[in-house]
């Protein structure tokens, strides 16, 4: 696995994996699928956070991180996404994802990035434990996918 910053290239394969997970899980609330051309412009926008973990010549995973809420108040403050292919799950490619990520936070003077997890995904919760996240609060039945109520985890790493 090779880990790269994203490029526009990357959109469709990057479309490919965040759609499966719209589409086949509850680990994210939304029902929209991502299209390509919108992923691109993602891509130019938060360069360098923006990463993908290339396997046999295309994206398997993603991390990107954006603005947690408006406003200078909260401008060292970022929110961040990672999502892997079901093909590089369990091959620690995720570790080696948020890993790079919170460097590059680092570096560009975040102080604190937090991971918005679905209660229906406790390997993700596990993941972002491991990786030095703790959980800071819990918003109950704030998600409703494929007709079940969903809490949101919040976790938060200090940089």
């Amino acid at each position: 696995m090779i880990l790269r910053q994203a490029r526009a290239g990357d959109a469709p394969d990057i479309a490919r994996i965040a759609n499966h997970v719209i589409a086949e899980t509850l680990v994210t609330f939304t029902t929209i699928l991502r299209r390509p051309g919108d992923i691109a412009t993602d891509i130019a926008t938060r360069a360098p956070a923006y990463l993908v973990l290339e396997a046999e010549g295309r994206a398997e995973g993603f991390a990107t991180y954006g603005p947690f809420r408006g406003g200078p108040g909260y401008v060292a403050t970022v929110e961040h996404s990672i999502q892997l292919s079901p093909a590089i799950q369990g091959r620690g490619g995720g570790r080696l994802l948020l890993s790079a990520l919170i460097d590059i936070a680092r570096e560009r003077g975040v102080h604190v990035m937090i991971g918005g997890v679905s209660s229906a995904n406790p390997g993700g919760i596990a993941f972002h434990r491991a990786m030095g996240f703790d959980e800071t609060g819990r918003l109950r039945e704030v998600g409703r996918k494929q007709g079940q109520w969903l809490d949101l985890v919040l976790m938060q790493k200090l940089l």
